[in-house]
Formats: structure tokens, C-alpha cells, sequence
């Protein structure tokens, strides 16, 4: 019996997680959940589900969810200090970090250190301080698990090869829903048509980050520190049927390729279930009714934001976090109707090129340089001076 924490639990990856447990009731346990503003959706799983522990953004929520759940046995908590207790649980064997942003570093890393194993969806947290993590689990002898489906199809293409006949790691991408809509018409688009993926169905800040191809920049950032990787060895590809989720080249010239359908489950229950696999009983892959599998090159006038990420771990130190930090604040501002589709990568590289970059040796560094960048970022859109 394998006992988890999920940091998340109302988002996507979360309410998957929770499928997987409910189908396997003999294999995993439930001890912590933490979400946000989703209170109904947290009372449900709390009542099917009955962890010991569960966190809420803030206090107001916490305190409303303890008046609706007074006969519950269950500890309320909320903020930081309320993820970072949910991480580490001294009960919780695995964490499942499905928090999205910046948010989920704090108690992951708490997690790591604590010997938790990491199930990880939370991105952000190794393109802001990819360094520290991964120094932390080596000390802690923790085992991160990639969640995200093209991390996953890499960890799998990986098993069994030598790091050393790796020639490059390559990361595909469905492209999005504007991958052919001519680039003058990007700057018209809305928050509501960019939200329409056309593969996967994932929370609204991925989904964007998807249709900018921001999420694949931070997924190349995010392969580098999982897999010790250099940059210069990791390419992305536009590949529009989401059938092979990532690839590894070797030096002889073989590729290895991971495939399947478009159901974040498949990726979650190996993280969780590693090195077995379950059967979680879902439609098959039909290699016939797919068709023609295709694959391009990203257009840099189209996905600026893939060269921003590149260029952010190139230069490294705190402008990876500067880099996710401005990309948040610039996804909400479109989310909110009040910055352009266009103008995202706009922002994101004014905020890069006004920061000095300073070395990164605590992780202090980096919520200090991630604040600056969020304050930077809001203070550029309040005078509208995007160049």
C-alpha cells in the first residue's frame, strides 16, 4: 500500500490521481490533499476519500471548510506552511506535486527533503531552481517521477540505454490550437479560442502556455535538470496527432519513441505504480484510425516564447525563474482579457532583458529574483510600455 499526498488535488492532474486511487483501492492511500479555491469539489474528495490532512489557499477557505465539515476527523490548514504540511506528512510515502506555478516549489522541495518520493507534474518548480532540487534529491537518495506525458515517454525511452549513447532528447508538441492560423491573426485571438486544445484537456494555464508553446520551453528546461541533459541536446518538434510523446536519439542513429493515447492516467499511474504498470482498462491506441503521423519544425515568428526558455537556461542562474515569473503574470493578464496574445512574449522578454542576473546559490535567490520578476512584470503592464 503506497500512501500519498497530492498538492493539487481539485486541478487536472489531482482529479486523475484521485481516479487512479479510486480504481486501485488495494494499491494507494489517500493522507493529504491541498487545493485552492475549489472548496466543493476538496469537500467531495475529502468525504470519498478520507485523508488525514488537507490544506486550502487560505484562511477564510479553511475555516469555512471546517464549519461545513465539523464532524469530520480531519486537520484544516492553509497557506505555504499548509502545503509544506501535506508534503510532509510523516505518513505520506509519495507526493504527487500537481500544483501549477511557482507555488508548488516551496512544499516539493520540503517533500525532498523530508525523503519523500516525488510523482512530478509541477513544472515550474525545477525550471526556477532545477539546480537545488535536484541536489536535494540526491542527498535525500529521493526519486523523482515525471508526470507531464513527454517527461514520462523520455524516462521510458531512457530505461535500459546509457546516458553516455544519448545523442539528443527530442519533445514533441501537439502545437496547439493556432499551430495553422496565419501568424498576423494571432494578435485577435481570445483567452477562449487559445483554451481550446485540441488533444488534451489540461488546466487553463497549461493550455495557454501550450498555445504560445511557453509550456514546451519550460519542458525543455525542465528535461535538462530531470535528466542531466545539456540544452544543446534537447530538441522540440511540432507533431500535431499527440500519438509518440517524446523520443530519445541514440548515437547509432536508433530512435526510441513512447506512444499512446491522450490520457494523462496512463503517465500518473506508472509515476505512481514505477517500475509496474497498471491496468487501468481505457481505449486502446489504433495506429490504423490515426493515420499519417507528421512532424515539423517550431516557427520561431510564431512560438517566440520556445526561444525566450532557450535563452533563459542558456544564461541560467535566477533567469529561468525570472523567465516562469513574467510568463505567469503575463498568462493571467490574457486569462483577464487585458494583454494580447501577441503581447505575452512581449512582456516576458522586457522583464528578461531589464533583470541582472545574479548567481543562484540558496533558494532564497530564487524567490527573491521571483518576485522581482513578478513586480516587474505587473509594473510594465500598469504603463503599458511593451516594446
Amino acid at each position: 500500500m503506497k500512501r500519498l499526498a497530492i498538492l493539487g488535488s481539485t486541478g487536472s492532474i489531482g482529479v486523475n490521481t484521485l481516479d487512479i486511487v479510486r480504481r486501485f483501492p488495494d494499491q494507494f492511500e489517500v493522507v493529504s490533499l491541498s487545493a485552492g479555491l475549489n472548496i466543493q469539489l476538496l469537500k467531495q474528495q475529502i468525504l470519498q476519500f478520507r485523508p488525514k490532512v488537507v490544506s486550502l489557499i487560505n484562511k477564510g477557505l479553511s475555516e469555512a471548510l471546517r464549519r461545513d465539515l465539523s464532524s469530520v476527523p480531519v486537520e484544516i490548514v492553509h497557506g505555504v506552511e499548509g502545503l509544506i504540511r501535506v508534503a510532509t506528512h510523516p505518513d505520506v510515502d509519495q507526493v504527487v506535486s500537481a500544483l501549477v506555478g511557482a507555488v508548488g516549489l516551496i512544499p516539493t522541495l520540503s517533500a525532498i527533503k523530508m525523503g519523500k518520493a516525488i510523482a512530478l507534474a509541477n513544472k515550474e518548480a525545477l525550471v526556477m531552481a532545477g539546480k537545488i532540487m535536484m541536489e536535494e534529491a540526491r542527498q535525500n537518495h529521493v526519486q523523482i517521477l515525471p508526470i507531464d506525458s513527454e517527461h514520462s515517454a523520455i524516462f521510458q525511452s531512457l530505461l535500459g540505454h546509457r546516458r553516455e549513447d544519448v545523442y539528443r532528447i527530442i519533445l514533441t508538441a501537439s502545437g496547439g490550437p493556432f499551430f495553422k492560423l496565419p501568424v498576423h491573426e494571432l494578435e485577435g485571438v481570445t483567452a477562449r479560442e487559445a483554451l481550446q486544445h485540441p488533444n488534451w484537456e489540461m488546466g487553463r494555464k497549461i493550455t495557454i502556455d501550450s498555445a504560445s508553446l511557453m509550456n514546451k520551453g519550460l519542458e525543455v528546461i525542465e528535461a535538462h535538470w530531470l535528466f542531466d541533459i545539456p540544452v544543446e541536446k534537447i530538441d522540440v518538434q511540432i507533431h500535431p496527432q499527440s500519438v509518440i510523446h517524446s523520443m530519445v536519439e541514440y548515437i547509432d542513429g536508433s530512435i526510441v519513441a513512447q506512444m499512446g493515447i491522450t490520457d494523462m492516467r496512463v503517465p500518473i499511474s506508472y509515476a505512481l505504480s514505477f517500475p509496474h504498470r497498471l491496468h487501468l482498462n481505457l481505449p486502446r491506441l489504433n495506429l490504423f484510425q490515426k493515420g499519417d503521423l507528421t512532424f515539423f519544425p517550431p516557427d520561431p515568428e510564431r512560438f517566440p516564447c520556445l526561444t525566450l526558455a532557450y535563452r533563459s537556461i542558456e544564461i541560467g542562474e535566477t533567469m529561468p525563474a525570472i523567465l516562469n515569473a513574467a510568463n505567469e503574470v503575463a498568462v493571467s493578464a490574457f486569462l483577464e482579457g487585458s494583454l494580447k496574445f501577441t503581447d505575452l512574449p512581449l512582456l516576458i522578454q522586457q522583464v528578461m532583458n531589464e533583470h541582472e542576473v545574479k548567481p543562484v546559490q540558496t533558494i532564497e535567490d530564487i524567490l527573491r529574483a521571483d518576485q522581482w520578476g513578478r513586480e516587474k512584470a505587473k509594473s510594465i503592464l500598469q504603463g503599458r510600455k511593451l516594446c
